[in-house]
């Protein structure tokens, strides 16, 4: 039904039915977007997903479950990743996410943003920390991309929604909470400190350069 979704609205599909398949598939050009069930017969989707962000694969990646609990939609986005849709969904949802998750507003005339010793390049969608690589998920990028160019000002949680998700939404503020968390962890001690919650109204990034 997916495959069947995604080609009569246009995109190209390779479909696979378990992570052996979706692997070997991986290792080909890269894709613009991964949707990825949780259950597979020969394997778990969220580990599937974490050896992705594991081999530094920032591929955006939504999972596909039944599971409703808060819990288990943590655990996907902790694995790496990007969005969350609950079984049963409408195919428009779907759709919407993808594009959310493959959207590019129009770029700035820099193509590196650079303040104390982070460094992120737009145009390779990466992040440097003290002269090291740091993989970010695709949401995570644009989070971090928001906050840096809005340094020293409160981006509040709406502006963030808006910007990232498309719109606002009970699963989608919950997401950002959890990859703000994640984002301090893989900033680093000095950084994450910078990394401020502002609460009721939003985030900030500001620290000395």
């Amino acid at each position: 039904m997916v495959e069947s979704a995604l080609c009569i609205a246009g995109h190209q599909v390779d479909a696979v039915e378990d992570v052996a398949g979706a692997t070997a598939c991986l290792r080909g050009p890269a894709y613009d977007v991964v949707v990825l069930d949780w259950m597979l017969p020969d394997g778990s989707g969220v580990d599937l997903c974490r050896q992705m962000r594991e081999t530094r694969c920032s591929v955006p990646v939504l999972m596909l479950t039944a599971r409703t609990n808060v819990a288990d939609r943590v655990a996907g986005l902790e694995a790496g990743a990007d969005d969350y849709l609950r079984k049963p969904f409408a195919v428009t949802e779907l759709l919407a996410r993808l594009r959310a998750l493959t959207r590019r507003g129009p770029r700035l005339a820099e193509s590196v943003l650079r303040h104390g010793e982070l460094e992120i390049d737009l145009d390779q969608r990466r992040l440097r920390v003290a002269g090291h690589d740091v993989p970010l998920t695709l949401r995570e990028f644009q989070i971090l991309e928001l906050l840096l160019r809005r340094r020293g000002r409160v981006v509040t949680k709406t502006d963030i929604l808006t910007s990232v998700w498309g719109a606002e939404s009970a699963g989608a503020e919950a997401s950002l909470e959890v990859l703000i968390s994640r984002l301090r962890r893989k900033l680093g001690v000095g950084e994450a400190a910078a990394l401020r919650t502002h609460r009721g109204l939003g985030y900030s990034l500001s620290f000395d350069p």
